[in-house]
């Protein structure tokens, strides 16, 4: 028998990989331009309810990239009251295998990569469609991804002013701290959605509320600005898309028609966003097919699901640099 190994990553082998911004960055934006270019597979997910969407759901993604030589399947748990446990609300686990033989390869905590991934789509969602003179950002949310949204976005920003709110004031105040001492600076708490998002140049709602309900409201944004909601319950009001210059998604496969939950959810299911209105996929701008931003005074929106496609890019980013680090374990396979 032909003895087959996989590589495996826990928590503490991502932990003590410490990915750099730009190495997070990287990867993703490549992913992206792949996709841009064709050169990706990207199945719709799909979700595991086991009792109640009240409780939580899994979601199961599942891609390639042919530059990168491996296909992927990540399985993320979202469950609302983790806190409760003192666990976070996204678990992840992601399997990489070899798109020719389909040989599993490497086995990666991905709770990490869920989290480090959805805020490099959502930073160079910005490099792209946000105006370069950006100065305030206001976010709303506090999980995993709201952290590197915030950092992220700041690392390619260096904003005067971060304004973050959530609904927990320990939750709202504990992000807050985490990002004052990293990024070293002074972040403001709003205990309002209004005081945190109004006129903001950058506009981000990471939510979790358990039904859709219009807490983000059209007349705050102002023009020009930035706009990145992707809670999994809509909190924006029905005419958000109608002062919008250009609509972006990440994936129409995943937006379109008949897919649950999402901040456009009705939005594509009434017809308002349709494949015909929407300007672009963040994929076509990264790999220059269509342009990004084109004047100050656009305002642009801008939906991602999340893409199985940057998943398996950031896990062959942290399998290749354990590798070189000497980091992980050796499973046997067979």
């Amino acid at each position: 028998m032909q003895e087959l190994w996989i590589d495996y990553l826990n928590a503490i082998d991502v932990a003590e990989l410490a990915l750099t911004d730009e190495e997070i960055l990287t990867a993703v934006e490549k992913a992206l331009a792949d996709q841009g270019r064709g050169e990706t597979v990207i199945e719709p997910r799909v979700h595991l309810v086991p009792e109640s969407s009240d409780k939580g759901h899994f979601n199961v993604l599942r891609g390639y990239v042919k530059s990168l030589g491996y296909a992927g399947v990540k399985v993320v748990g979202d469950f609302v009251d983790n806190y409760k446990h003192g666990l976070p609300s996204e678990l992840a686990v992601l399997n990489l295998f070899d798109p020719e033989t389909g040989i599993p390869k490497a086995i990666v905590d991905a709770t990490a990569i869920t989290d480090m991934r959805t805020g490099a789509v959502t930073a160079i969602g910005a490099k792209h469609l946000a105006r370069k003179d950006s100065k305030v950002l206001g976010h709303v949310g506090a999980r995993g991804t709201s952290y590197w949204n915030v950092r992220l976005l700041d690392h390619l920003y260096d904003f005067e002013e971060i304004r973050v709110h959530s609904r927990r004031p320990e939750s709202r105040n504990a992000f807050a701290e985490r990002l004052e001492q990293d990024l070293g600076k002074k972040i403001i708490v709003t205990d309002n959605w209004e005081d945190c998002l109004k006129d903001a140049d950058i506009l981000i709602e990471a939510s979790r509320l358990p039904e859709p309900t219009p807490l983000f409201k059209t007349s705050w944004v102002k023009k020009g600005a930035f706009v990145v909601p992707y809670g999994t319950m809509s909190a924006l009001e029905f005419d958000l898309t109608d002062i919008m210059d250009k609509v972006v998604v990440d994936d129409w496969g995943q937006c379109g028609p008949g897919r649950p939950y999402g901040a456009l959810r009705r939005h594509v299911d009434e017809g308002k966003v349709t494949e015909e209105t929407l300007h672009a996929e963040m994929g076509q701008i990264a790999c220059g097919a269509r342009p990004g931003r084109e004047s100050d005074d656009e305002t642009i929106l801008f939906w991602h699901r999340g893409l199985s496609s940057t998943d398996v890019a950031l896990g062959a980013a942290m399998v290749d640099k354990a590798r070189a680090m000497g980091l992980g374990q050796r499973l046997r396979f067979r």
